[in-house]
């Protein structure tokens, strides 16, 4: 009887599951739910970790076993991904006793970060965790709960990520993987991938937070309760698991030092696979998935969700279209692209709705539309949105080679992968191939790929190409990018230039919004 394994993982605005065969990698079923983003108050991001994460990961495999007729005993080991790095409250009993506060688009530990500052200095916090504090750390925000909500730090028994809590639910076991614990500045010790006494304790007990292992060792067995409500086999086995960008570079076929994937998600994320470890002040260092590799990550604080943004504000006609059967309203907007030259007659956009991560690291930073004139048309601001994020790509792509890490491969990932316009972009500003999957690849995939290392079916995660299959390659036109090197330059100053009075207006705003 053919077996297969299960992989699930939780996104921003959509989860994802897919039953593949094991051996060929086949997928035989796949499911997946879009959800919405809570932003109770400017700089927040919140998820309900039960009414969306653990919810969707029970629909989304009861769907998989309904539509494909396998058998719930065919499954042999369940792979999962979330988010990351989130930070949720869990107490004793195991129930949330908050919303998921979520990753770096989350900013509201600022005054953390300038408290963790002083209390242990900058260069020390990056001796420890090999990047500087943002707002991607994880130990800001679990301080921030301890400061604002002592009521819920004093009840909470573990402080997990959204994997970890998915891991829990199915299992009943607290883990932790190494890669999303590089995201536990200054808590964690990149070096000796171990928690930091000093740094951890001042913020949080030790016994709080899980003890790491590598993301495919095997966390436990389906619990009795966990196959009442998923369809799964009681016993069947989980991986630990990890965040959504390490599950999806596995995805690709990245496999060695020198590849680096680009996932086009909510949010823009990079990993740079490399041979040895990299502290960054630009970037965030940390552990492989395995004991192969480093990791070098990067992310901005939109991407798809800045489009997603877009058809919400802009595209009423496509969005009615879609919902009468048509097309989808992304699909419809690709389209514009034809209407509108490279440089968008001269309107850029700096992408930063939510503020920026990498490699810039202001929270306070925000959104411009510049240069716009009474010529300009839907379709240039639809071009320029694009154009400004993949301005954004080559910045953090142009700072990696200042630091010595030059990419020798460039993949693809994401659901922005879909809009081949915006990949010719991407390709045309970067001066760079880009190697992009013609059936797109996704978190989930990666995580039944590792569901299939945890079991010993694979020797290790570099057999992962056997799995990669189709992918094209989108090649730079020269002439587009000699017309955008201009633009970049441009791009480049207008933060610079401007960022001073973003973070005047962002004082005027919370002014107001204090005095309400």
């Amino acid at each position: 009887m053919s077996q297969y394994y299960v992989g699930i993982d939780i996104g921003t605005y959509s989860s994802k599951g897919v039953l593949v065969k094991a051996g060929s990698g086949e997928i035989i079923a796949e499911h997946s739910i879009e959800h919405s983003l809570e932003i109770p108050q400017p700089s927040w991001a919140e998820h309900d970790a039960d009414r969306v994460w653990w919810a969707e990961f029970c629909q989304i495999s009861q769907t998989l076993l309904t539509v494909s007729n396998v058998k719930a005993e065919q499954i042999k080991c369940i792979g999962v991904s979330g988010l990351g790095a989130c930070i949720l409250p869990i107490d004793a009993s195991g129930r949330p006793l908050r919303k998921a506060i979520l990753y770096g688009i989350d900013t509201r530990a600022q005054a953390e970060i300038d408290e963790l500052e002083r209390r242990f200095g900058t260069e020390e916090i990056f001796r420890i965790s090999g990047m500087k504090l943002s707002s991607q750390s994880v130990g800001p925000k679990i301080l921030w709960i301890k400061n604002h909500e002592p009521y819920v730090f004093r009840d909470t028994r573990y402080f997990l990520t959204s994997q970890a809590y998915l891991v829990y639910r199915l299992t009943g076991k607290i883990t932790l993987d190494f890669f999303t614990m590089g995201d536990y500045a200054p808590m964690c010790d990149i070096h000796n991938n171990s928690w930091h006494r000093d740094t951890t304790e001042y913020i949080t007990p030790l016994e709080k937070l899980p003890i790491p292992s590598w993301s495919c060792d095997i966390a436990g067995e389906v619990t009795p309760e966990a196959s009442k409500l998923t369809g799964l086999v009681a016993g069947t086995s989980v991986i630990v698991g990890t965040t959504d960008a390490g599950a999806e570079t596995i995805s690709t076929g990245a496999n060695r030092p020198g590849d680096l994937m680009i996932m086009f998600g909510s949010s823009f994320f990079l990993v740079m696979l490399t041979e040895r470890l990299m502290p960054s002040e630009k970037f965030w260092a940390t552990a492989w998935l395995d004991a192969s590799a480093f990791a070098l990550q990067g992310g901005t604080s939109t991407c798809g969700s800045l489009t997603r943004w877009f058809r919400d504000q802009f595209a009423p006609l496509e969005i009615a279209a879609q919902n009468e059967g048509g097309e989808s309203a992304y699909a419809s907007l690709a389209r514009l692209l034809q209407d509108s030259p490279p440089g968008a007659r001269g309107l850029i956009t700096l992408p930063y709705f939510e503020g920026e991560r990498t490699p810039i690291y202001d929270p306070k930073a925000r959104g411009v539309f510049f240069g716009l004139t009474l010529s300009h048309t839907r379709a240039d601001i639809y071009r320029s949105i694009l154009e400004g994020i993949a301005f954004g790509i080559r910045h953090i792509i142009d700072t990696m080679i200042e630091q010595g890490v030059r990419p020798e491969r460039i993949i693809a990932a994401g659901g922005g992968t879909k809009n081949r316009g915006w990949m010719q972009i991407v390709a045309d500003i970067t001066n760079i191939d880009l190697l992009v999957l013609e059936k797109e690849s996704s978190a989930a995939y990666g995580d039944a790929f590792m569901a299939g290392v945890g079991m010993g079916d694979y020797k290790s995660l570099s057999e992962n190409q056997k799995w990669v299959r189709d992918v094209s390659v989108v090649r730079p036109n020269l002439g587009n990018h000699q017309e955008y090197i201009s633009y970049y330059g441009v791009f480049r100053q207008l933060y610079e230039n401007t960022k001073d009075m973003m973070h005047q207006l962002n004082r005027v705003q919370r002014g107001k919004e204090t005095s309400r």
